[in-house]
């Protein structure tokens, strides 16, 4: 059988500068796709804007009586009603944004367009830039304060070039109630462990928005004959004789994994979407967005209409050593 998928990098795996080094060289390409993504998408992009203290004009709406805002007399004298001016509520809002440097996301099958770790930093560049343009706060945990600022993407980028290693599970114990984070990975550890480090944001009252990056090869399981998988964590080689054998009881465990996880996310009132590397970025873009200003009430969707992850470990992935 020939080649389905390799490991991207394979030196940077075990070394930490290495890892740095490929990520501080893909971060300008990646920020340049990013903003391209951004730009298909911006029309439909809208803040979460409210009534409230501010100097930006908002909106005209009809008088009512007991309203406390000022009645705008010019408005109102172009027709037979009575208007308010509303301002915009200024207060920025915090957004929390991560992309998992794990080993695993360096996987690339030949049927999909970029590796895992690629899409998962597009689409926190991307959503960096969106919300930086809103006049959203933003930050990275381990990497970064909340801030603000029109080149906030940049600005991110900049930071994860110069990174030389990052932790694989940052701490999330100081972001605090109020706040957003959108976390994006491909969320292949045991649930269980996933639950456990996300536990903390529950706890603090904060809104989390989990977008799962998978390769269609994780889903599929297109492997037949002898077939040698490595983990791209641990190093840990498994060969198969015949790998057609073992995909039902894989794609059960991968399907398993991915909805127990989406099902806890909607009890807490949290989303999740998947996004597929042969598809569209910016259709997480979307359902992340809706998730977001519809206070939770999109939690579940995916790029592909379903929700779905619980295998007890990471896929297998193929390191090109395939033989028919």
């Amino acid at each position: 059988m020939g080649r389905i998928g390799e490991v991207q990098a394979p030196v940077a795996t075990r070394d930490a500068l290495a890892r740095g080094r490929l990520r501080a060289s893909l971060v300008p390409d990646l920020l340049v796709e990013a903003r391209r993504i951004v730009n298909t998408v911006i029309a439909g992009w809208h803040g979460r804007r409210k009534r409230g203290i501010g100097e930006n004009f908002w909106q005209f709406r009809p008088y009512v009586e007991g309203d406390s805002s000022r009645i705008d007399w010019r408005r109102s004298a172009r027709d037979d009603h009575t208007y308010v001016r509303d301002r915009e509520w200024e207060a920025a809002h915090t957004v929390w944004l991560w992309a998992d440097p794990s080993p695993s996301m360096l996987y690339k099958s030949a049927g999909a367009g970029v590796s895992k770790e690629s899409r998962a930093l597009v689409l926190a560049l991307a959503l960096a830039e969106l919300l930086s343009r809103s006049g959203e706060r933003i930050a990275w945990p381990g990497l970064t304060d909340p801030f603000t600022a029109r080149n906030g993407a940049e600005r991110i980028a900049a930071q994860l070039s110069h990174a030389a290693a990052l932790p694989a599970k940052p701490d999330l114990s100081a972001i605090r109630r109020f706040c957003d984070i959108v976390l994006v990975s491909d969320f292949l550890d045991p649930v269980e462990e996933t639950m456990t480090w996300l536990e903390v944001l529950a706890r603090h009252g904060v809104r989390a928005h989990l977008i799962e990056v998978a390769d269609p090869a994780e889903e599929t399981f297109p492997y037949a004959g002898r077939t040698e998988f490595t983990d791209p964590e641990t190093g840990d080689k498994l060969t198969a004789g015949r790998a057609e054998m073992l995909a039902e009881e894989y794609r059960l465990l991968y399907r398993a994994r991915r909805e127990e996880l989406a099902a806890w996310c909607k009890r807490l009132g949290w989303s999740f979407t998947v996004n597929h590397t042969d598809r569209l970025a910016s259709e997480a873009l979307v359902r992340v967005h809706m998730a977001m200003t519809a206070d939770g009430s999109h939690a579940g969707l995916t790029d592909k209409g379903h929700a779905g992850l619980t295998d007890r470990g990471h896929a297998p992935q193929t390191t090109g050593k395939a033989v028919a």
